[in-house]
């Protein structure tokens, strides 16, 4: 079963993906030979000795948590997930369970969203400052880039430049019917005076940035919530924007789950884990392995 179609969930080599139809058509964009079933958020299904359906987990469009019911209980694996509204997939539904595993992405106490309305209000004020600069926004080619392409439509009905990898995804997007800002592939153009463009962190330094005479560069990640990270990494403007829960949002949904023992896995999952014994009295541990410093930008 697939969570969501980020790269470091949905690889290749596996006979066959079960996941929402919305990640499927992302999946097939990203992975074009693989083997896809859906199964619809709150439709059952048999697998073995146990039943599992899907849940919406707010992360991207088509996130999943998987609800797993079997002689052990009901146990909730949540994938990536974060409570922040965005304009681009369901909120996140609390599953209630015995044992819920949770991502621990940036369980740290400083780890805390504001509002994503008023980011994007942010980036389009800096954008607008920069008069004929061009705007280069740093950001994951699929779920950051298009949520945020989402939230600028509200503010402004100016196209917004793309990077080639971020394209195919939006396309994605918009045939499922989410409401997107216009967009023109960045292409050959050289210059773009006075243009936002959207792309991936990996761009950042190659030969592609060269067809941009004069510009100024920004990064929107939850990891700018730490200080001094814009600075250390060269970047002109930081947008504390994130796809995953911050600290709060992690407690309430372990909360909400009425869970009785909690896995937490990826980024700082021991900081949860002790917090979740020492102050709310549940029973949890660790498991997997650390995510990296930088999940993916994001």
């Amino acid at each position: 079963m697939l969570t969501h179609a980020h790269g470091d969930h949905a690889r290749a080599g596996s006979g066959s993906y079960l996941c929402t139809p919305e990640t499927a058509a992302l999946l097939r964009r990203r992975l074009q030979d693989a083997r896809v079933e859906t199964l619809a958020y709150g439709e059952r299904r048999r697998i073995g000795d146990a039943t599992v359906s899907l849940h919406p987990a707010g992360h991207m469009l088509g996130s999943a948590q998987v609800r797993i019911e079997g002689s052990a209980g009901v146990w909730v694996v949540s994938g990536d997930y974060k409570r922040e509204a965005d304009p681009t997939c369901a909120p996140l539904e609390p599953v209630r369970c015995d044992v819920f595993i949770s991502e621990a992405t940036y369980a740290l106490p400083l780890f805390r969203w504001d509002d994503p309305r008023s980011v994007a209000a942010e980036i389009v004020a800096w954008w607008q400052a920069n008069g004929e600069k061009t705007s280069v926004l740093f950001c994951y080619a699929l779920g950051k880039a298009q949520r945020l392409l989402a939230e600028i439509a509200r503010l402004t009905d100016r196209p917004v430049r793309v990077h080639g990898m971020v394209e195919p995804f939006t396309q994605v997007y918009r045939e499922l019917g989410i409401p997107l800002a216009a967009t023109r592939l960045v292409g050959d153009d050289r210059g773009l005076a006075g243009e936002l463009v959207l792309a991936p962190i990996t761009a950042r330094g190659t030969p592609w940035m060269k067809r941009f005479r004069s510009f100024e560069q920004a990064f929107a990640s939850g990891l700018l919530r730490i200080r001094g990270t814009r600075r250390r990494r060269g970047f002109d403007r930081g947008f504390v924007i994130s796809d995953h829960a911050d600290w709060p949002g992690l407690l309430r949904t372990v909360r909400e789950t009425g869970a009785e023992r909690v896995y937490a896995t990826h980024g700082h999952r021991e900081a949860l884990v002790r917090h979740l014994r020492e102050t709310a009295g549940v029973e949890a541990a660790p498991i997997g392995t650390p995510q990296p410093a930088d999940p993916e930008g994001d």
